[in-house]
């Protein structure tokens, strides 16, 4: 028999949120984790408010209500606070009763800089490396390392020069508008004569010969080999250099107190320079050879002969699993933010993101 077609919707509802997630839904576990990784941040917390005053949103809530942000690829936080107002899932794991209003969106700008100041998302991500630690899934002797670009928040026409003598718009463009027209050809345009008005620390820059140069920032990463797990972020300045400075200062923070431990890379750190101030601090390089004709590899016999320099070959390249996640899940393939600290906190934060995934998927198999 057809059933009809009812509009009259129910008054009161006697479910709880907490009734209406399935037992085995994935972000339980990850609810668990995300709670462990704030109540080691209360006393960081503690200290960021005044004790007088009004109470302001929990810091916890805001948190966890930026991870659901990450995980589902939503785009905005306006489109957030949208979600969280009708999505009883995302209300769950925010801590939202079913009936409490959501915030306004400003809650995030007023707080940002509080956040940043506290370097939450350092904290934040620490707390979860932590757990995989205690639930020892980290390898504490064998890493990769490896750089990518974030495009910053910034287009070509707002890379002008510095002195203000720029080309002119082209003719019969409105220079009150919001998109005017600019011809670039022939002019020379360059990092040190040129600056993005919309973003002053953006840099042009293009990774290989053949790719495209944008305004951009590059993002470092530190993976263990044993679960691809990462440890380590950077977050610098688009340069030739930075990905082998990068490497360097991470392998410097990890070898700290170990016995010598190895690091994967490929062939942009294999350079006679890297090799020697790697070794120079006990970190053995397991980096890909660069067999260019005109140029011979830093690395030897001494170190290919060895099995576990094919191990870390092979292992290096899970490395790009991190970039494409951050990159398309995450959404940082063009970051939404301006400045260097907030992109560094947005990709650090990320990277928690991406951990807790794993941690996830990591804990059956650990158990």
């Amino acid at each position: 028999m057809r059933g009809e077609d009812n509009q009259q919707r129910g008054i009161f509802s006697y479910r709880t949120a907490e009734e209406r997630i399935a037992p085995d839904h994935p972000l339980r576990p990850m609810r668990r984790m995300v709670d462990e990784a704030l109540k080691g941040l209360s006393p960081r917390f503690a200290r960021m408010y005044s004790k007088h005053g009004r109470p302001s949103i929990a810091p916890e809530k805001l948190l966890r209500a930026l991870v659901l942000q990450v995980l589902y690829t939503i785009r905005s936080e306006r489109q957030l606070m949208e979600q969280l107002d009708y999505n009883i899932l995302y209300r769950w794991f925010v801590g939202l009763d079913m009936d409490e209003a959501v915030w306004d969106v400003t809650v995030f700008t007023k707080n940002r800089e509080r956040l940043l100041k506290s370097e939450v998302a350092d904290g934040f991500f620490d707390q979860v490396l932590q757990q995989a630690r205690a639930r020892q899934l980290l390898s504490a002797d064998h890493f990769t390392v490896d750089g990518t670009l974030i495009e910053a928040w910034a287009g070509h026409k707002s890379f002008q020069r510095k002195d203000g003598k720029g080309k002119p718009l082209d003719e019969g463009s409105h220079a009150g508008g919001s998109n005017p027209s600019v011809n670039f050809h022939g002019e020379e345009r360059r990092n040190d004569t040129h600056r993005s008005t919309t973003d002053p620390e953006a840099r042009l820059f293009k990774k290989s010969r053949r790719g495209e140069s944008k305004l951009s920032f590059m993002a470092h990463v530190l993976m263990e080999n044993r679960n691809g797990l990462v440890v380590d972020t950077r977050l610098t300045k688009s340069t030739g250099k930075a990905e082998r400075e990068s490497a360097w200062v991470m392998a410097w923070r990890v070898r700290r107190g170990h016995r010598r431990v190895t690091l994967g890379g490929d062939k942009n750190y294999d350079t006679q320079q890297m090799v020697a101030s790697l070794r120079a601090i006990g970190v053995t390089p397991h980096v890909a050879q660069n067999e260019h004709k005109r140029r011979s590899s830093a690395i030897d016999a001494r170190t290919t002969r060895h099995q576990g320099y094919a191990v870390s070959q092979r292992k290096r390249k899970r490395v790009e699993e991190i970039f494409g996640w951050i990159k398309t899940i995450a959404g940082l393939r063009k970051t939404k933010h301006r400045g260097r600290k907030r992109v560094d906190w947005m990709f650090t934060f990320a990277a928690a993101a991406y951990n807790l995934v794993r941690l996830r998927n990591l804990t059956p198999a650990a158990a």
